[in-house]
């Protein structure tokens, strides 16, 4: 009986998604919703929880995302002229042939090019000079040709230069494969371990490879192993075995080339192991995890550089020589001791100074620290702007490299002489038809109801007059301790050009104003992220850079989390909201300790089998608050593979707006059926969604086209 239903269900979504007026009725598939079970024992009904399907295969469930496929085609079609013209605009921002700056590692200059046309690019090296021959390692047009989906995690040269190994994605779900090419015939040599993160380590012998084994229901990193290069993965030997699921795992070697390390990660703790590349020694424990402790590590000449929260909210970076056991904390020597107001993120040791990524004000950029102790931040001219450090592979050299942007200022690859002080800009990002002298960015602050001031990024026209009449386009994420970035992004001066502003809302729940700025934004602060970005847009309004109303809001991910509660909490705020691959359904995700990443994220939204826990995600959960109200416009997308997010959150989610909603506002629904969480690959295909989502928009706020 229910299946018969749910088959009339489907044939009346497909019949009415070719009528652009009439939205898919929502579906209802079974006479009995299932049966949510609180900590308390009290149930809650989820109808639309049959749209689960882990296989991907089921017939019913792919008919349905089908039919609201259909439907975004016919309400999106008389937009297509403009949604042409912006995917003609941004991806004309993309230069047709390009390359990076190469870097140099073991006598070689490694690079990767783009030809016109290609959505992959080659990588490529020549030896010691560029004026020498080319010797291609990944060839990633021809890898891809015939894929839907294609993307090259990481890869990773042999200490001798022989070999290439990379971890391969053709699915979107990051289950990789691992390969393993020679690089002199081109020949695959190793094929043989599948399912695995994207982090992969050499061993100095040139055939060991240490890798990290996933999960095959839950996706949770769980084994570090070691393959032999042409032997069967079922050989491999076991070289650590995780058994706390709140922990990830990553693996890198030192910068001192020494070491191979693995490193256990959680929102709480952190512990590193490592042993000599040689591949002869053991692993061995750096310092044990404990609550409440996070801690890195790296190595350069005699010396471990750690950087810690250790009596430091904000972080310190210390030294401790290598005859010294490394797990005593006094034998430990501060570099760079705790501030209030500068919040350590990175750091890379060289032979002759340490470069450190710290955040300031909202902004992040690089300080570099001498032997003798001198500290040197480097400076820019722009209020809102962002430092990372770039590809150094080599310690012993006086340059550091990083990356320069803004909103405003295209990526730059900058070296400057830690001794004196010199810089030269090696490559600015080209972009075709841009002049960034047509720009202005701003840093503006917004006060929160409990008078946090929140720091927001803004882009707009020169051209722009701040008179109360203006759209605004106000995107924000808020989770993980993951700031949002002043950063460059080539679709924004379309946006720019027609009259609207962007913002960037660094709300709480990042660490963009330091670690304290996370920790009020997660756990049982969680809803401080939602409130903030309400805050920043009535600031905003008040402020005259946008009307009442015509904001759009733009989240991802977790962002999309945000995107859902603050369309719960603040429809009358927001013209439109946008969301991709969004986590809507936090409550029903976080009981189910099967799905990828839940036990991971206990300690980021809270393990609601802990009735507060459940109660206060149970508040702000967007599919559990749908509730008879109008909404704003609302486009929402997901990728059928995505394996961070599953597809049928945001199913749910649509599928009960449907039902709830009072608004004859549209509310489409976009899955990408040969794509995981990141979307589309390839570096135009991805803008394809973004220029359909943006003329979407644009339309909904009355922007002129």
């Amino acid at each position: 009986m229910a299946k018969r239903f749910l088959a009339s269900a489907v044939c009346l979504l497909m019949a009415t998604a070719a009528q652009a007026e009439t939205p898919p009725a929502p579906p209802v598939a079974a006479k009995k919703p299932h049966q949510v079970t609180a900590p308390s024992g009290a149930a809650r009904e989820d109808e639309y929880y049959w749209l689960r399907d882990d296989s991907r295969k089921n017939p019913e469930v792919l008919s349905y995302l089908a039919a609201e496929n259909s439907y975004a085609d016919a309400r999106l079609a008389g937009l297509k002229p403009l949604k042409d013209t912006l995917f003609k605009e941004i991806t004309g921002r993309i230069a047709p042939d390009d390359s990076s700056v190469p870097w140099r590692q073991r006598g070689y200059l490694y690079y990767r090019r783009f030809t016109a046309g290609q959505d992959y690019p080659v990588i490529a090296r020549r030896k010691g000079a560029m004026t020498a021959p080319e010797e291609i390692l990944l060839d990633e047009p021809v890898m891809a040709k015939g894929k839907g989906f294609f993307s090259i995690g990481t890869w990773e040269v042999s200490p001798d230069n022989r070999y290439v190994a990379y971890a391969e994605d053709t699915v979107g779900r990051q289950q990789y494969a691992l390969k393993v090419r020679e690089i002199a015939t081109g020949r695959l040599v190793d094929e043989a371990v599948a399912n695995i993160e994207d982090d992969v380590v050499w061993a100095d012998d040139n055939r060991t490879i240490y890798y990290i084994d996933k999960d095959p229901v839950t996706l949770l990193s769980k084994r570090v192993k070691a393959h032999v290069v042409g032997t069967p993965a079922a050989g491999d030997r076991l070289i650590h075995e995780e058994k706390d699921d709140s922990f990830y795992i990553s693996l890198k070697r030192t910068t001192s080339d020494k070491y191979a390390c693995i490193f256990l990660w959680s929102t709480t703790s952190n512990e590193a192991r490592c042993a000599p590349a040689s591949g002869k020694g053991e692993f061995t424990i750096f310092a044990p995890r404990e609550k409440g402790w996070l801690y890195d590590v790296d190595h350069i000449g005699d010396r471990w550089l750690v950087w810690s929260n250790y009596n430091a909210p904000n972080y310190r970076l210390a030294t401790v020589p290598d005859r010294a056991p490394t797990a005593d904390r006094t034998a430990w020597r501060d570099l760079v001791a705790p501030s209030t107001d500068t919040f350590i993120e990175a750091f890379k040791p060289f032979a002759g100074f340490v470069a450190i990524e710290e955040r300031v004000a909202g902004n992040k950029r690089i300080r570099l620290l001498s032997t003798d102790g001198k500290s040197t931040p480097i400076t820019a001219d722009e209020p809102a702007y962002t430092m990372t450090l770039d590809t150094n592979a080599e310690p012993a050299t006086d340059w550091l490299r990083y990356r320069y942007e803004s909103m405003v200022t295209p990526p730059t690859i900058i070296e400057i002489n830690a001794n004196t002080g010199e810089r030269r800009m090696l490559k600015r990002q080209p972009v075709p038809g841009y002049d960034p002298a047509q720009y202005v960015t701003e840093r503006v602050w917004a006060t929160a109801r409990d008078g946090t001031k929140i720091p927001v990024s803004l882009v707009h026209h020169k051209k722009f007059h701040r008179n109360g009449t203006a759209a605004l386009y106000q995107v924000g994420y808020g989770a993980y301790g993951s700031s949002y970035d002043p950063e460059f992004n080539v679709a924004w001066p379309s946006l720019a050009d027609r009259g609207m502003t962007v913002a960037i809302a660094q709300i709480r729940g990042g660490q963009d104003m330091g670690r304290a700025w996370y920790d009020d934004g997660r756990l049982m602060n969680k809803v401080n992220s939602f409130t903030d970005f309400i805050d920043v847009t009535r600031h905003l309004v008040d402020q005259k850079y946008a009307a009442p109303k015509r904001t759009a809001g733009f989240g991802r991910s977790a962002g999309g989390l945000l995107m859902g509660a603050v369309a719960n909490m603040a429809p009358d705020d927001y013209g439109v909201i946008v969301t991709q691959v969004p986590f809507v359904d936090a409550v029903t995700t976080m009981l189910d300790p099967t799905i990828p990443l839940t036990t991971n994220e206990y300690d980021e939204w809270g393990n609601p089998e802990q009735k507060p826990y459940y109660d206060y995600i149970l508040g702000y959960s967007p599919y559990d608050n749908v509730a008879a109200r109008a909404y704003p416009a609302i486009y929402v997308s997901t990728g059928l593979w995505d394996s961070q997010v599953q597809y049928y959150e945001p199913a749910k989610w649509v599928a009960r707006l449907r039902s709830h909603k009072t608004d004859d506002n549209p509310l489409l629904f976009r899955t990408q059926m040969e794509a995981g969480h990141g979307g589309k690959s390839g570096r135009f295909r991805r803008y394809e969604e973004q220029a359909e989502y943006l003329a979407f928009m644009m339309d909904q706020l009355g922007v002129a086209q």
